[in-house]
């Protein structure tokens, strides 16, 4: 494979795999951790013990988050056996990644607390989530793409985290830096928000 920016191929997807585990894994992980106590009737006992809703939350989100950043060190050490891994800018990567970890395990946390079956839990991982990683530069950089498909590729969120986190290793990026925060701060509050709204109301764990 050709150089991309000036990096080597298999230096170039070490961010986009990174982000490739930290989205699947950390939806995938609190969405079956808050499932399964709403499948088997343990969430009545999380429910009854002597915690606030605050606090359930922060320990499966935490949980999740915490698994999906050692599963992505494991990664990133590996990585280095193989490949050149140079990080530029080592405390924007961190934050990048505890922030993305968090958010989308949230995410997942909605999406396990939504669902009433196992088919429901894994449409929007499956059929959403994982295409839009492959999808979004993870293993490519955008000026490869044809002019229309650059275009098209702009509305795909994914794009942003991954080139955000590109940045924080090699400096090189197809959009402004703060565009990948910004846009995972909103979508944090946004899921936090929702959270909370459906915990008061008790949606689908108190009935």
């Amino acid at each position: 494979m050709e150089n991309i920016d000036g990096i080597s191929y298999g230096s170039f997807i070490v961010p986009g795999l990174l982000m490739l585990t930290l989205l699947t894994q950390s939806i995938s992980n609190t969405s079956f951790g808050i499932f399964f106590p709403k499948f088997n009737g343990t969430m009545y006992e999380i429910l009854a013990a002597p915690i606030s809703t605050f606090e359930i939350v922060l320990a499966f989100v935490g949980a999740g988050a915490t698994k999906t950043l050692l599963v992505g060190v494991v990664i990133f050490i590996t990585a280095t056996f193989f490949v050149e891994v140079q990080v530029m800018y080592p405390l924007l990567m961190v934050f990048l990644l505890v922030l993305v970890a968090f958010t989308f395990a949230l995410f997942g946390f909605l999406i396990g607390l939504m669902s009433s079956n196992f088919e429901q839990m894994s449409i929007i991982p499956t059929l959403v989530v994982t295409p839009m990683v492959f999808l979004g530069g993870s293993l490519y950089s955008l000026d490869m793409l044809p002019e229309f498909w650059q275009t098209v590729t702009y509305f795909n969120p994914v794009v942003y985290l991954i080139n955000g986190l590109r940045y924080a290793f090699y400096g090189v990026s197809d959009f402004n830096i703060w565009i990948s925060i910004s846009s995972m701060v909103f979508f944090l509050i946004i899921c936090v928000t929702i959270v909370s709204v459906l915990l008061k109301k008790g949606y689908k764990i108190k009935s």
